[in-house]
């Protein structure tokens, strides 16, 4: 008996940080994601094999149920214990998967370079739920925490507005199909940006106008949605990024790599790695590419 799950890879275009305080984010699921395939094994044990995009495995392991029930003390945190205690708390929140099974043969296939940022963790976990019959959300919640935006791209196949009210996700399916799609790009940093990092530089950084920012990128996120021109839609993104950089205390990416750009570059998620949002009229690949960026995708080849 086989079983496959799947879930979409994610990109934040606006919202970042303050998602995690309740402002209303514009996020896009991608035609990347993660397959997850389960087989029945033995042993009350899971073996367990994770592939790359390029089918070059990255994690191969065996995981006893005795440490998914336990989740023993790390000494020092690996991909393993990070797995163990994403299976701990989906057993604390359903025990059947492990209770009524003899050992499971488990693998995973991302369709994207994991180093891309577009949702190694998300996609997993989101397959994991959908595998033990539990809630992603909650799943997230207490294991990575994090706003939960990349959940919702993980399960949905359309734009979203995503928030959080009293701590409760809201998603909202939006149709977003502009004229302009053609005139986007993504461009990949290659600086890998750790969430955690990010997220405490926020915090330490939000001012007592939160209140106010979220009111603003709420504003912003709404103008940004309902754009009809390129340049409506370019005028939005850069007042989203001048509004954070203000927040974070923190140059904008434009400012310090790419000045000279005729053009919008925006960050995604994380401020200043995994991909960008480039608004051009001209094709920047060129632009880009003299700069010794080489991974560029046009949005028809990067989102759903």
């Amino acid at each position: 008996m086989k079983t496959t799950f799947y879930s979409n890879g994610k990109l934040l275009i606006t919202g970042e940080y303050l998602v995690l305080d309740g402002a209303k984010a514009f996020a896009l699921p991608t035609k990347f994601g993660q397959n997850l395939v389960v087989e029945d094994g033995t042993n009350k044990e899971i073996k367990w094999k994770s592939y790359d995009f390029d089918h070059q495995i990255w994690l191969e392991d065996c995981i006893s149920f005795s440490d998914i029930i336990n989740n023993p003390t790390a000494q020092i945190e690996t991909v393993k214990t990070t797995l163990i205690t994403i299976l701990h708390e989906a057993y604390l929140l359903n025990s059947d998967f492990i209770n009524q099974a003899q050992g499971y043969l488990v693998t995973t296939e991302l369709t994207f370079p994991k180093n891309w940022g577009l949702g190694t963790s998300s996609t997993l976990l989101n397959n994991i739920a959908q595998w033990t019959k539990i809630d992603a959300f909650t799943l997230l919640k207490n294991s990575f925490g994090g706003s939960g935006y990349d959940i919702a791209c993980a399960q949905h196949n359309t734009p979203i507005i995503y928030r959080l009210e009293q701590n409760v996700p809201v998603v909202e399916p939006v149709t977003f199909n502009p004229d302009f799609t053609q005139n986007l790009f993504f461009v990949y940093l290659n600086k890998k940006q750790s969430s955690k990092t990010a997220i405490n530089a926020y915090y330490n950084n939000k001012n007592q106008n939160l209140a106010n920012s979220i009111t603003e990128n709420n504003k912003i996120t709404e103008t940004a949605l309902k754009a009809k021109t390129l340049t409506e839609f370019a005028y939005a993104l850069e007042k989203h990024e001048t509004h954070l950089s203000n927040i974070l205390e923190l140059e904008t990416i434009k400012e310090i790599a790419f000045p000279d750009f005729n053009g919008v570059v925006k960050s995604l998620g994380a401020w200043g790695g995994d991909f960008v949002l480039v608004i051009s009229k001209e094709n920047p690949k060129e632009y880009f590419a003299s700069k010794g960026y080489e991974t560029i995708l046009t949005y028809a080849e990067m989102i759903l």
